[in-house]
């Protein structure tokens, strides 16, 4: 393979007597090397299906930030993020290069940013072949100009066999995911899941990207015939890569995006879209990018067959495939589009009272981001057996390193500029709560979201929501209007004005951590 130059050399991570040095080696080498080294198995349809052990998902609690003098000030520390010194990362980080002595690593040269101007190198240093392979279908691929690009570029170094020691190393657990801002380092140890490689260069481009006067966003984006962009945020669960992967538009991306002076871009070259309960009747694009070179994260394989049991949630409900999203028919090959006509707040409402579609004042829109509304189902998490809300600030509050009314203010900057048209809709219950009623019927879902996209929406009559004073439509094409009103839906109206008093008290609660909004923001919430 052609060494393409990396961002510094290895010994100034002091990474001296490695073992092999596999660097840059392509999907079908790397799925070998990691079969060889037992690593995972390959399921019948050629995925590369690898465990995470322990680790399942992210370890929001084991994210550090090297706190310097510069970001100080800057960053939004709490549980989301968890300051480290110079002195302990330095620790840290000669353990982990000692751990590496006489070790194979495997190198790989990638790019996040599909915008030129904002392109950022990424280089990707792994101790598991299926870390890198995850990690080169997942970034963009580097051409010749990365080559000799002298943009500063960031590092990851997953070494998740080496395992902190909270005593030596300032640690919490045996795990650390560890972002030096300075040095432009990322350190992982004591995790396989590798999610944390994509989130932590997220939460990178969320800190530098701002400065640059780009909106960083946890949102997918699609595109349509007329060079229509619309936006998807929400958390995990709420149909995000579900309903932005539509045959009639082309999708940009499926999860991270920045919104620049001349539009959208994609972070990315991939996708990682959740498998749990896969359907090829209603998910076929994600369904059909399940083949050879892509790879399975915690999908159970049937011992016989090896075909995959997507209902199967024994290791985890958050079961995942990665692969390029040129495994995807109707893609923006260069991950570049227009700004968006259409901003689209997704929420997984389990409680069953929000309306299935809002349309949403700027002011309001600003409220429902801020907040990041969605809730988890009872039976997914231990110890989870009612309905709970989750409230995550930007539908991203793990990967802000900045305040979040500093994201807040640059979506409001581009919704007036850009004369955007901003939507709440609902992928949760109707009829009742989780366990009385049913989830929306996702073809209604996926009509209420081509409506809203085409702006057909906003010509029904509409309705505010006495208790949340949203505005939704009495009409939307190939939806039954019964669905459209929450509280028509259910049999017990006592019931549901119960159910809306109390998540209506829990977005206020929430809120109050806000202290620097407009009252007009503030009061565009519940009553």
């Amino acid at each position: 393979m052609t060494m393409m130059m990396s961002r510094k050399a290895l010994e100034d991570y002091g990474l001296v007597n490695l073992g092999t040095i596999n660097w840059n080696l392509p999907p079908a080498v790397l799925a070998e090397r990691a079969l060889e080294r037992k690593e995972g198995v390959f399921a019948s349809n050629g995925v590369f299906a690898a465990t995470t052990g322990v680790h399942t998902g992210r370890s929001p609690k084991d994210k550090f930030i090297v706190s310097t003098p510069e970001n100080t000030a800057k960053i939004w520390w709490g549980e989301n993020n968890h300051p480290m010194s110079i002195e302990t990362f330095e620790v840290v980080r000669r353990s982990l290069a000692d751990y590496l002595q006489g070790r194979d690593v495997f190198i790989l040269d990638a790019v996040a940013c599909a915008d030129p101007r904002y392109r950022m190198p990424v280089q990707v240093i792994t101790e598991l072949a299926w870390h890198n392979l995850f990690a080169r279908q997942l970034f963009l691929r580097a051409n010749e100009s990365d080559q000799t690009s002298e943009r500063p570029g960031f590092t990851i170094l997953c070494v998740p066999h080496f395992r902190t020691n909270p005593r030596v190393h300032g640690t919490r657990s045996d795990a650390a995911i560890i972002i030096d801002f300075e040095e432009r380092l990322v350190l992982i140890a004591g995790t396989e899941y590798a999610g944390e490689m994509k989130k932590s260069i997220f939460t990178v481009l969320n800190f530098i990207l701002p400065a640059q006067g780009v909106l960083p966003m946890h949102c997918s984006a699609n595109v349509g015939p007329a060079n229509d962009v619309a936006l998807f945020f929400g958390l995990s669960g709420t149909g995000k890569t579900s309903l932005s992967a539509d045959p009639s538009r082309r999708l940009i991306g499926d999860d991270e995006h920045g919104w620049g002076e001349n539009g959208v871009f994609n972070f990315e070259g991939g996708c990682y879209a959740k498998c749990i309960n896969l359907s090829q009747k209603y998910e076929p694009q994600i369904w059909n990018a399940a083949r050879f070179g892509a790879v399975y994260e915690n999908v159970v394989l049937d011992e016989k067959t090896r075909d995959p049991r997507y209902e199967d949630d024994s290791l985890t409900e958050n079961t995942r495939i990665a692969y390029p999203v040129d495994f995807i028919e109707n893609v923006v090959e260069d991950g570049v589009a227009g700004h968006p006509q259409a901003v689209i707040f997704l929420s997984a409402d389990s409680f069953g009272v929000l309306p299935p579609i809002s349309k949403l004042t700027t002011e309001q829109a600003m409220y429902y981001f801020l907040s990041g509304y969605t809730s988890k189902l009872a039976g997914t998490e231990a110890g989870v057996t009612t309905p709970q809300a989750t409230f995550s600030s930007c539908f991203g509050a793990a990967f802000l390193p900045l305040r979040p009314g500093e994201y807040a203010n640059l979506l409001r900057e581009r919704i007036e500029k850009h004369n955007v048209r901003c939507y709440l809709i609902n992928t949760g219950w109707t009829g009742g709560p989780y366990g009385v009623g049913q989830r929306i019927n996702i073809n209604y879902t996926r009509s209420m979201v081509k409506a809203a996209i085409s702006g057909e929406i906003d010509k029904a009559e509409m309705v505010s929501d006495p208790i949340f004073g949203l505005l939704s439509p009495t009409f939307c094409p190939d939806v039954p209007s019964s669905v459209l009103s929450p509280r028509d839906t259910w049999e017990d109206k006592d019931a549901y004005d119960r159910q809306a008093a109390m998540l209506a008290e829990l977005f206020k609660k929430n809120f109050t951590q806000f202290t620097l909004t407009t009252e007009s923001v503030r009061s565009a919430g519940p009553r």
